[in-house]
């Protein structure tokens, strides 16, 4: 079809008075409005069926949310939205990911200038930059203004316990520095000696960590840290970015600190709740994550699959969407497996199913084996597991924690294992961890490209 006959068809969604306003003014060459859908359902459904290329929204639309963004991008439709000049309800369509926010003061040839221009850009389209107040003009260029990013590490293993909470939550307590003092609100006590920093060197220099339990089949920071309110933190934050309200003071507020420098994002409390994280809204959650802490430490569940290959309706929500977006997001992707023969085995199946699945792909990946020991093992169990998984998996960079009973302590006392056995030989090997992850993990570049806004 040649550029003098192509029509781009357009699904309106718009309430309210402008409603009739908005469909005349896209009666005009070049477009045409296919559906006037009533709310968001006949919107995602028209979008379905490819109905049309562009939707044109408004503001106050119910249930408009950044999962409805995402179903309309997915089905190759660019989203319009429509709201005053410098409002709330701008910003908030921003956060949405809508491709570009058209004033409602605008004249209809803005308008129609608007939808034209969408329709020759790529799908989905980056979030736009919130523009400056003025008057309505035609679509145009701004730059994203450059910020400070910090880093996104991924626990992932395979199913069988073998560690993952475990190593989360003290992995981010060295990134965040060794403990200077007690924690408040202790179960008892500690002696002096007791919370001496070991030899080993520090990681680094203190920095903001944040821990976030996004399990969702069997979710236990709160627990492995005493924490009494297992209130599900991540779920509130991914409730809100989904309506397009998270911001970094809202994210910090739903995460108390635990130990200085690391705040907790908490999980689920049950289960049953998975439905609450969707992908779309938590890929928000680690973007604004960024922006709180230097480090974001994610400990996700252990399964891979993609529940939508294992049902009709293509809507569904994922359970696994969690794990997924953590380890889409991530910089780096800790990969932690048991020491035992049968642990090995499902370590070298996890990490095979890691590259076929492409769920991290571009991260640095860093093998880490738990709880190695010679009574399962044999002698020399490091240098065994090294050997193996060199040999059947292609490692040759890997990480080891020991077996130690001070574990078990930290779990008792709801502590991290800095703070009950500073000088264990488990606590030594997760600050070689840390410091290991510190220097490898590439700095992420803030982006300073250009995106498109319109008035």
């Amino acid at each position: 079809m040649s550029g003098a006959t192509a029509v781009a068809t357009v699904l309106c969604a718009v309430r309210g008075p402008f409603e009739a306003d908005v469909v005349t003014a896209l009666d005009a060459p070049g477009l045409q409005v296919t559906r006037r859908c009533a709310d968001v359902v006949e919107l995602r459904a028209a979008a379905a069926a490819g109905a049309g290329q562009v939707g044109v929204v408004s503001a106050d639309l119910p249930a408009f949310d950044r999962e409805a963004v995402g179903e309309l991008h997915a089905h190759g439709v660019r989203v319009v939205g429509l709201a005053p000049v410098g409002s709330w309800e701008e910003s908030r369509l921003r956060a949405l990911g809508v491709d570009v926010v058209v004033d409602l003061a605008a004249s209809a040839d803005s308008l129609r200038e608007a939808v034209r221009a969408v329709v020759a850009r790529p799908v989905p389209v980056a979030v736009a930059p919130e523009g400056p107040s003025g008057p309505p003009v035609p679509a145009s260029v701004g730059v994203v203004p450059a910020r400070r990013l910090g880093r996104v590490v991924a626990v992932w293993g395979p199913t069988g316990a073998p560690g993952r909470t475990t190593l989360a939550v003290n992995l981010a307590a060295e990134l965040a520095g060794p403990p200077s003092s007690p924690r408040r609100g202790s179960r008892r006590d500690r002696r002096p000696s007791e919370v001496e920093l070991p030899a080993v060197a520090p990681t680094g220099p203190e920095s903001g960590v944040l821990l976030v339990d996004a399990d969702t089949y069997g979710g236990s920071v709160a627990q492995h840290l005493g924490m009494l309110d297992e209130s599900p933190g991540l779920a509130a934050a991914a409730r809100s970015a989904g309506h397009g309200a998270l911001d970094a003071a809202g994210l910090q507020a739903l995460a108390p600190t635990v130990v200085p420098r690391l705040q907790v994002l908490t999980g689920l409390a049950r289960a049953a709740r998975w439905p609450e994280l969707p992908g779309s809204s938590l890929d928000v959650v680690w973007d604004v994550a960024r922006s709180v802490a230097d480090w974001t430490v994610v400990d996700c569940g252990f399964s891979l699959e993609s529940d939508e290959l294992l049902t009709y309706d293509t809507r569904a929500p994922q359970r696994n969407a969690a794990t997924l977006s953590a380890l889409g997001a991530a910089d780096t992707v800790v990969v932690v497996g048991g020491a035992d023969p049968v642990s090995l085995q499902r370590l070298v199946r996890a990490l095979d199913e890691l590259n076929d699945t492409g769920a991290a792909a571009g991260a640095l990946r860093v093998v880490v084996v738990n709880r190695v020991r010679s009574a399962v093992v044999g002698p020399r169990p490091e240098r065994a597991v090294r050997e193996a998984l060199a040999r059947y998996a292609g490692v040759d960079d890997l990480q080891a924690v020991p077996e130690d009973r001070s574990l078990d302590l930290a779990l008792r006392e709801g502590r991290v294992l800095a703070e009950v056995a500073p000088a264990s030989p488990a606590r030594r090997a997760l600050a070689r961890l840390a410091a290991h992850v510190r220097a490898a993990t590439p700095a992420p570049v803030a982006s300073t490209g250009h995106l498109e806004t319109a008035h």
